[in-house]
């Protein structure tokens, strides 16, 4: 028998053979597959927020998670369009590990420099885009064991727990925590260069507002949920987004945090509702579909309150479009 596998490297692996080798999109669907108005405000929202910093050209615009290349392209047909300046000033970069999902995004997107890591995009003022990219970031859970903390490992489809002495405070028995090395690391990396190079990073993704304790790990499988640690590779894993943690250690870095607000506040505020609208009666023959896109996107039932946008800047930018009324 094999010795047993911290969580982080467990979901590490698994997800890595998992986008290797699924379509993941038959497991799940993403906000901006449900409609193409959720690229379009937000291509809007990287060109507002060009020109907030100066309209630097060249600029970096770079999407991490691309997935098939679906919220980019909505984006850049609406900046062509509508703000030929900044369309002309970009230059697109993507970021993903996955051969397969290269493959379909490059397809809508041929004119893309690829990378398999945020922290290789080059140096200069940078616009990042990250919608459900974090949630799949490897976790450790560790959990309250009388006076101390045990951390999970994986043996077999069971948790084992090994005694560990995290930075954790006093909890109740059987308290779960989880934290994630890498979103941390990603957000002090981030805030360090946006802090010297300029920019923008806007994430979108699902969690609380506040730190918690928790057990969030969960695997999707055929639009279903399923056990996570049965058949590695099989199941798409994510986990709960700290917004909390994330941003202050972005502040820490030197950039500045803005929100999290609602998801569905969050798109409204940019104008998904008038812009559906605005297609549905152009398009009477989706206007039912795109309706009820939108509403699903922004109700508190659906998908409007339990995600989230999470803003990070160079901190002499003005609170960005979307995080207040």
């Amino acid at each position: 028998m094999s010795a047993p596998e911290r969580l982080d490297a467990f979901m590490a692996r698994a997800n890595a053979l998992y986008y290797a080798t699924h379509d993941p999109f038959a497991d799940f669907t993403t906000a901006p597959e449900i409609s193409q108005v959720v690229g379009e405000v937000l291509g809007a929202w990287a060109a507002v927020t060009w020109q907030a910093m100066g309209a630097p050209v060249p600029v970096i615009l770079a999407e991490a998670g691309p997935g098939r290349g679906t919220l980019m392209a909505d984006a850049l047909r609406l900046v062509r369009r509508t703000a030929p300046d900044f369309a002309a000033s970009l230059r697109l970069h993507l970021v993903e590990t996955s051969p397969r999902l290269r493959a379909r995004a490059a397809a809508v997107l041929p004119d893309a420099t690829w990378h398999r890591r945020i922290d290789d995009l080059p140096a200069g003022p940078l616009l990042l885009l990250a919608n459900e990219f974090l949630d799949a970031l490897p976790i450790r859970q560790f959990v309250r064991r009388g006076t101390g903390w045990a951390e999970r490992f994986v043996a077999g489809e069971s948790f084992v727990e090994c005694p560990a002495t995290p930075d954790l405070p006093p909890a109740g028995e059987g308290t779960v925590r989880e934290l994630c090395a890498a979103a941390l690391a990603l957000a002090g990396q981030l805030g360090a260069r946006l802090a010297r190079d300029g920019g923008a990073a806007l994430f979108l993704d699902y969690g609380p507002a506040e730190s918690g304790p928790g057990d969030s790990l969960q695997a999707v499988r055929d639009r279903h949920p399923a056990p996570p640690l049965a058949d590695p590779g099989g199941a798409d894993l994510t986990a709960h987004v700290d917004f909390a943690a994330i941003a202050a250690a972005a502040r820490a870095a030197g950039a500045a945090s803005w929100g999290p607000v609602p998801q569905g506040m969050f798109l409204a505020r940019l104008g998904l509702h008038r812009r559906t609208g605005l297609l549905a009666r152009a398009n009477p023959s989706r206007a039912a579909s795109l309706i009820a896109a939108a509403q699903r996107l922004t109700e508190p039932h659906a998908m409007g309150r339990l995600f989230k946008a999470l803003a990070i800047t160079h901190p002499a930018l003005p609170e960005p479009a979307g995080f207040s009324e």
